[in-house]
C-alpha cells in the first residue's frame, strides 16, 4: 500500500484533537487529523456547557491566542451566565449552556472548511519511530503514513469500558468505538500508563420533569461573549436552567445498596475525579450534608433529552430510577439515557516537556484526557499548545512555554509536567497564584501578541485587540477629569459614601468602596464613546491598581528563579548536598530552571539552593 505524506497527524478529535488540528494547518502544516467516528467530532460526552469557574478563563485565554472553542461555543450557546458575581473580579468566570449538537455541527464545519487539513475516519494503531523520532503511523487496517509530528489526543477512548451496575462492556462514551488497539504502542515507546476513572449521569425526557417545584436559573443578557471577536454582541439566552436537590431518600437508597455499586464492590480499578466525582461517592465522603445541589440542563435546542449536572453514577439501571425518583420534581421523570461510570487509559504527565512533548521521542506530543485531566476546557487549552509547539519545532524556531503568570494555561501544564497528577486534573482559580492579573476580561491583553507571533491570530483579531489597547489607554488619561464637589456630593450620598469639599478626579473616585467607573459615567453622563468593556477593564485595572501592583512585584520576584537555566540532560546524582530523593525527583522531571524545580513535590527550600549555589560556581 502506498504510503501517505502529512506534516502532522492528530490522533483523536476531541476537544484537544481540534484545537491541535486546526493549529498546525492554519501555520501551513498538510495535517491529517484521524478520529473512531467523524459523529464524534468534538462531542460534548458529558455535561452540555463550556466555561465555569476557571473554565472560562481558560476558553477565553483559547480564544486570545488565536484558538477555535470560543468562537464555536458562541455560536452554539443557548444560555450564558457569569459565575461568582459575588465575589472577587478574579474568580468571575464565564459559563455557556451549549446546544452540544450545534457544537459538534459547527466544529466539524469549521475543520471541513480549513486548507491544509484532512479528515479521516480511522483507529490508530502504532506509531513508527527512528532514532527516536516520530516517522509515521499505522492504522489498525493497515493504512499507512509518514510525518515529522504525532499530537495524540485520544481523550477516553483508549481501552476505555463502561459500568453500571454489575454491567460492563469494552465500549467508548456515548456507545461510541473504543481504541483497543493504542496503548500497547504507547507502551512500546516506553510511556507509563495509568487507569482513570470518570462518569455521567443519566439524560431524563423534559415532559417528564416538573418544573413548577424546581429553582430557575436564566441566563444574562448584558455580558460580554467567550470570544473577543464577537464584542458588543449579545448572548443567545434561549433556553433555561434550573436547580433541584438530593434528600434524605435518596442517600438512604445509595448507603443501603453501596454493594451494588461497582465503585465500592471493587469492579472499577480506575481513579475517579476528586472535584466532579459521582453522587455515591459525595453521600460517603460528605455523610454531614442533608443535601446536595443538582443543575438541571438542556442538552439541545431539537432533543428533549435533559442533563443532571451532579448525579454521575454507577448504579445499576433500576437503581438509578429509584434515586432519580426520589428527587423533587422528578417522581415521574423516565430516563432515556442510563448513567455510567467509564473507565480508561491515560498516560503519566510527567514524562513530557512544557511542550507536551514526548521527553523521549522527538516530534511525540500528548495533549487533553490522554494526560490525565478532565474537562473540555483543559483538553482543548492542551491542544491549542501542543499543535503550536509541534509547528514551531517543524519550522525551527523556540517554543512556547507559558508561564504560571501568562495565563491559566501555564498553570495547568506546569502542574501536569511538574507535579503530575494521580487523579482526573480540573482547573480552578486556586490553582492560579497569580489569578488577579490572569483574569477572564483580560486574556487578549495578556495573549493576543503571543498568538500574532506564533501565525494564529487573524488580521481581523489584532485590529479588534490594537484597537481595544488603544482606547483603554485613552480611557485611562481621561480619569484625570475633574468633578465639582456641588455636582459630586450628592451622588456620593446616593451610594453611601462620605462627602468632599473639593473636587475629586475620577480617578481618585474610583478607588472607593461603592463607587465605579460604571455608575460614574452613567450619573455624570460622560465616557459615552467607550463600549461598557472598556469601561470595564478600566475600572477594574484603577480599583484593583494596589493588588495588582502587589501581585506583579511577586511575579517579578519568582521570575528571577525561572531565568535560572538549568541544563535538560544534567545528572542531579553529581551535586553534592541533594538528598537522594531529590536527585530522583529532579532525574525524573529534568525540569527546565529552578523556578521549575522548586514547584516539584518532595524537593525542599535546601534543595533549592543547594542546585542555586551550585550554578554560580558554574559561572
Amino acid at each position: 500500500m502506498e504510503k501517505k505524506y502529512y506534516d502532522a497527524i492528530v490522533v483523536g478529535a476531541g476537544h484537544a484533537g481540534v484545537e491541535a488540528a486546526l493549529s498546525l494547518a492554519r501555520t501551513n502544516n498538510k495535517t491529517l487529523l484521524l478520529t473512531l467516528s467523524l459523529d464524534a467530532i468534538a462531542f460534548l460526552a458529558c455535561n452540555p456547557s463550556i466555561g465555569g469557574t476557571a473554565k472560562g478563563q481558560l476558553v477565553s485565554e483559547i480564544d486570545a491566542l488565536g484558538g477555535e472553542m470560543g468562537v464555536n461555543a458562541d455560536k452554539a450557546t443557548i444560555q450564558l451566565r457569569m459565575l461568582n458575581r459575588g465575589k472577587g473580579i478574579a474568580v468571575q468566570s464565564l459559563r455557556a449552556q451549549a446546544d452540544k449538537n450545534l457544537y459538534h455541527i459547527f466544529m466539524k464545519q469549521t475543520l471541513e472548511n480549513t486548507e491544509n487539513l484532512d479528515i479521516k475516519q480511522a483507529e490508530a494503531k502504532e506509531i513508527l519511530t527512528k532514532d527516536n523520532k516520530v516517522v509515521g503511523l499505522i492504522t489498525t487496517q493497515g493504512e499507512e503514513f509518514e510525518c515529522k509530528s504525532i499530537i495524540v489526543c485520544s481523550g477516553v477512548y483508549l481501552n476505555s469500558r463502561i459500568f453500571v451496575g454489575d454491567y460492563n462492556e469494552a465500549i467508548g462514551p456515548n456507545n461510541f468505538k473504543p481504541s483497543n488497539n493504542f496503548t500497547k504502542s504507547l507502551i512500546d515507546l516506553g510511556l507509563e500508563i495509568r487507569r482513570f476513572k470518570t462518569g455521567t449521569p443519566m439524560r431524563v425526557h423534559s415532559d417528564s420533569i416538573d418544573y413548577s417545584v424546581l429553582e430557575i436559573q436564566k441566563g444574562e443578557d448584558n455580558i460580554q461573549l467567550f470570544s473577543f471577536l464577537n464584542e458588543g454582541k449579545k448572548p443567545n439566552n434561549i433556553k433555561d436552567c434550573y436547580l433541584a436537590y438530593t434528600n434524605e431518600t435518596t442517600h438512604e437508597l445509595i448507603r443501603n445498596n453501596l454493594e451494588k455499586f461497582p465503585m465500592y464492590s471493587g469492579e472499577i480499578v480506575g481513579v475517579g475525579p476528586r472535584y466532579c466525582p459521582s453522587i455515591e461517592t459525595k453521600i460517603m465522603r460528605f455523610s454531614d450534608k442533608e443535601r446536595h445541589q443538582l443543575f438541571i440542563e438542556p442538552e439541545s435546542l431539537n432533543t428533549k433529552e435533559v442533563y443532571i449536572q451532579g448525579f454521575s453514577t454507577s448504579a445499576p439501571v433500576y437503581l438509578q430510577e429509584q434515586m432519580l425518583h426520589s428527587l423533587k420534581g422528578f417522581e415521574n421523570a423516565k430516563i432515556m439515557r442510563d448513567a455510567y461510570a467509564i473507565e480508561y487509559d491515560c498516560i503519566n504527565s510527567l514524562q513530557l516537556l512544557p511542550t507536551l512533548e514526548y521527553k523521549n521521542v522527538s516530534g511525540l506530543y500528548f495533549a487533553g484526557q490522554v494526560n490525565g485531566t478532565s474537562g473540555y476546557e483543559e483538553a482543548a487549552s492542551q491542544g491549542l499548545i501542543a499543535g503550536i509547539n509541534a509547528n514551531l519545532k517543524m519550522k525551527n524556531k523556540e517554543p512556547l512555554i507559558l508561564s504560571r503568570s501568562d495565563a491559566y494555561i501555564g498553570v495547568l501544564i506546569d502542574d501536569l509536567v511538574t507535579k503530575g497528577t494521580n487523579e482526573p486534573y480540573r482547573m480552578m482559580t486556586s490553582r492560579a497564584e497569580y489569578r488577579l492579573v490572569l483574569r477572564q476580561d483580560n486574556a487578549d491583553l495578556r495573549l493576543t501578541e503571543i498568538g500574532r507571533n506564533v501565525g494564529l491570530v487573524t488580521d481581523e483579531r489584532y485590529e479588534i485587540f490594537t484597537n481595544k489597547k488603544q482606547q483603554i489607554e485613552t480611557l485611562t488619561k481621561e480619569l484625570n477629569t475633574l468633578i465639582k464637589a456641588d455636582k459630586l456630593n450628592p451622588f456620593l450620598e446616593k451610594l453611601g459614601e462620605n462627602n468632599v469639599e473639593s473636587s475629586v478626579s475620577v480617578y481618585n473616585l474610583i478607588k472607593r468602596n461603592n463607587v465605579t467607573l460604571q455608575n460614574i459615567s452613567e450619573y455624570f453622563n460622560l465616557f459615552k464613546n467607550y463600549s461598557p468593556t472598556i469601561i470595564e477593564e478600566v475600572n477594574t485595572t484603577v480599583k484593583y491598581e494596589g493588588y495588582i501592583k502587589k501581585q506583579k512585584e511577586q511575579i517579578e520576584s519568582a521570575k528571577k528563579q525561572e531565568d535560572m537555566i538549568l541544563d535538560k540532560d544534567f545528572d542531579y546524582s553529581k551535586i553534592l548536598g541533594l538528598r537522594l530523593e531529590a536527585i530522583q525527583k529532579l532525574n525524573e522531571i529534568k525540569p527546565l530552571n529552578i523556578g521549575q524545580a522548586s514547584r516539584i513535590s518532595g524537593i525542599s527550600p535546601a534543595d533549592i539552593n543547594v542546585l542555586i549555589v551550585y550554578l554560580k560556581t558554574k559561572k
